[in-house]
């Protein structure tokens, strides 16, 4: 560097330039500011040691030898550079390097970037508006968080080469653009979760939920069994909603061999449950096919009883296969509503039994009714004696028209 002799000045901080003419004999030279410790003094072009001045109280350095006429002195200052707390003004380059943050950020901070071992790069913020946003080179917004919540916030489409999973309990709102099916034109309407009696639809080219028309079917409620339940109880009805109810019976199992599935209505929500003999009617038609003869028919004239049977499991030891097959089928209830009609149970199951070394596989089809006109708005389903083993119930609801 021109006018330096020895080692030039190092280049990683700023540096201030005060000239001076020395009058005869003088000591004391005002500049225009240092930090003590970082000052170079130059007597005609010849930098003087540490010893032969004194510069400690950031405005005046003092010769320890007077000059002399005509002398002349330089003296540089240099800004210091804190690597720990630095506010830079202007654009920061890494020419060829990386910015490797070692600490995380916290919260409150403005504007902050760190890494933490689990995290990994962390970006924090605190905005009236959002807390953290990422923009295009057209400075339009592309995704955002707003102030002090988790979700995030997509201006355009979000396009997923894989699949999306989503662990939450609820889907949430999604809005217009926010789904694409077969193009860009996005959805009919915002898409949200969507309320009991809705539907997911598809149309041409969009989705939109829409309530379910006169007919659909509505999951009401599921129950599974746990082995030693003595009951399984449904108390879902509505009669504004639903025309009429649907039971889906799934390898249902009970606890003891050779025992039936018995059903009892409820006209209280199920603080009661008719079960007097005469409280039903019901005929059976039960068709037996084996593995090693012809199938046969038997009927069951109709019987008045205390409840009403919706399958038998005459299993011949509690070890077979065919236990844990169970019963499988559906019961359809109609007029439960209706406080003038008797409420009337259409019955389809089958199961699998023991009869001596021949496995018989079973199919009950069966009709049964209650004795007095009543609003059923409860049903419970019970083996005759002891309790359910394992298996799934399930409720629908046929809507309205």
């Amino acid at each position: 560097m021109a006018g330096y002799i020895g080692t030039g000045a190092v280049p990683q901080a700023t540096q201030k330039r005060d000239s001076f003419t020395a009058t005869a004999g003088q000591t004391s030279f005002p500049t225009s500011g240092y930090t003590p410790g970082f000052v170079d003094v130059y007597m005609n072009g010849v930098k003087l040691a540490p010893a032969d001045f004194t510069a400690t109280n950031s405005s005046d350095v003092v010769l320890a030898v007077a000059a002399v006429a005509n002398d002349t002195l330089e003296i540089i200052s240099y800004s210091t550079f804190d690597v720990s707390a630095q506010t830079f003004t202007g654009d920061v380059t890494a020419s060829g390097g990386t910015f490797l943050p070692t600490g995380d950020t916290s919260a409150g901070d403005a504007a902050a970037m760190g890494y933490a071992a689990a995290d990994g790069l962390v970006l924090t913020g605190q905005g009236s508006t959002s807390d953290v946003t990422i923009k295009n080179d057209a400075d339009a917004t592309v995704m955002s968080i707003p102030t002090g919540t988790t979700g995030v916030t997509f201006s355009g489409s979000v396009t997923a080469s894989g699949s999306v999973t989503a662990t939450g309990a609820s889907v949430g709102a999604l809005a217009r653009g926010a789904i694409q099916v077969g193009n860009s034109s996005g959805v009919a309407a915002p898409l949200t979760k969507g309320t009991s009696g809705y539907v997911l639809t598809a149309g041409a080219n969009d989705l939109s939920w829409a309530e379910a028309g006169g007919g659909a079917m509505e999951l009401i409620t599921r129950t599974v069994i746990s082995d030693g339940d003595a009951t399984v109880s449904f108390t879902g009805f509505d009669a504004n909603t639903y025309d009429h109810y649907r039971f889906y019976f799934s390898n249902v199992v009970l606890d003891t061999d050779n025992r039936t599935l018995h059903g009892v209505t409820s006209s209280d929500g199920g603080s009661n449950y008719d079960t007097t003999g005469g409280d039903y009617a019901q005929v059976n038609l039960m068709q037996t096919g084996t593995t090693s003869a012809t199938p046969t028919i038997k009927t069951n004239n109709s019987t008045l009883l205390g409840y009403f049977v919706v399958g038998s499991l005459y299993l011949g030891s509690t070890t077979t296969i065919e236990k844990s097959t169970g019963l499988s089928g559906v019961l359809e209830m109609f007029y439960a509503g209706n406080a003038s009609k008797f409420t009337s149970m259409d019955l389809k199951v089958s199961y699998e039994d023991i009869f001596g070394a021949v496995s018989s596989f079973n199919q009950r089809i069966g009709i049964a009714r209650r004795s007095e006109a009543a609003i059923v708005n409860a049903i419970q389903f019970k083996p005759n004696a002891n309790g359910f083993e394992s298996g799934m119930i399930s409720m629908y609801g046929i809507k309205k028209a």
